[in-house]
């Protein structure tokens, strides 16, 4: 569920003044002042209730996940991380100066509330990307391991499911791939782009959809190797998939994984012991923070 940019636009902008206006806004960001203005909005009110507490923690988090999903829209539109920085400095002032009980304001945390109350109920929703999807899934399963959010994708060799998966509101990150030889990999790693070496990413978007091409030159990469192996179990394994194996990663590459640039990629690769030494599995990064952020609302 999203609020329409025009009718967002008009609730806050009573409260947030003309911040939206005041510069950031200008050539060249007009190509993306649409999700721009939203990312503020969202941001400012995220703000706002942290001071004066108008939402629940359901609520609360589902705003978050709207948040960043505005966030990504923004960055695919062509905003800098400059600009995304300057425009949450903006929106974060703003909400700082705010009478908690004017009328303006509460009128405008009420509207907020009705906006994202269907979203906190969702329990499924599918993140559209370039060249895959993100599908994520919230629904209470104390009994049964599920992916709860996910990618699927093919590669040389195989196919494989990556993303977080468990049975509560902790999943872990996890790669779990079939190859078509039946060959068993000894062992798996995450490689993405390094922060610390690199602040901004690598992006060839000449518009061959090559995700390979989206990742860093080998000096600004860090690499997470997998801490368990297991057989792919039934309860994750597509139907359409043969007998695989599944890696599972630390807590720490999620959340660097999340803070990537959504137009990035990374790679799983395969170690083999014989044969081809390396099988290496693509994944789009698109809006894994915004449905991360999605799945927390179960936990609240």
């Amino acid at each position: 569920m999203t609020i329409k940019r025009d009718t967002a636009q008009r609730r806050a902008s009573r409260w947030m003044g003309s911040m939206a206006a005041a510069g950031m806004l200008a050539a060249p960001m007009a190509a993306v002042a649409g999700p721009l203005d939203l990312y503020i909005e969202r941001t400012a009110m995220a703000a706002a209730d942290r001071r004066c507490g108008f939402f629940d923690a359901g609520l609360r988090a589902a705003l978050e996940a709207g948040r960043v999903q505005t966030r990504n829209a923004a960055m695919r539109g062509g905003a800098t991380p400059d600009q995304l920085s300057k425009a949450d400095a903006h929106a974060r002032a703003s909400a700082a100066t705010v009478i908690c009980d004017a009328a303006d304001v509460t009128e405008a945390a009420a509207h907020v509330r009705s906006a994202f109350q269907g979203f906190a109920r969702l329990r499924q929703i599918t993140y559209p990307g370039e060249t895959a999807d993100w599908r994520a899934d919230r629904t209470s399963s104390a009994e049964i391991h599920r992916w709860r959010l996910a990618q699927q994708t093919d590669f040389a060799g195989g196919e494989m499911v990556f993303g977080l998966a468990g049975r509560d509101s902790r999943p872990v990150l996890l790669a779990l791939a079939s190859f078509a030889d039946g060959r068993t990999p000894y062992a798996a790693r995450l490689v993405l782009r390094d922060e610390g070496r690199a602040a901004r990413p690598y992006l060839d978007l000449r518009g061959d959809q090559d995700l390979a091409r989206r990742l860093p030159p080998a000096g600004a990469r860090r690499t997470y190797a997998a801490v368990a192996r297991s057989k792919a179990g039934l309860d994750l394994r597509p139907e359409t998939m043969g007998p695989g194996w599944a890696f599972r990663f630390p807590d720490e590459a999620a959340l660097r994984l999340a803070a990537l640039d959504p137009r990035e990629a990374v790679a799983i690769e395969f170690l083999f012991s014989q044969g081809p030494a390396v099988r290496r599995a693509y994944v789009e990064v698109g809006d894994f923070a915004a449905g991360r952020a999605f799945l927390q609302v179960a936990a609240r």
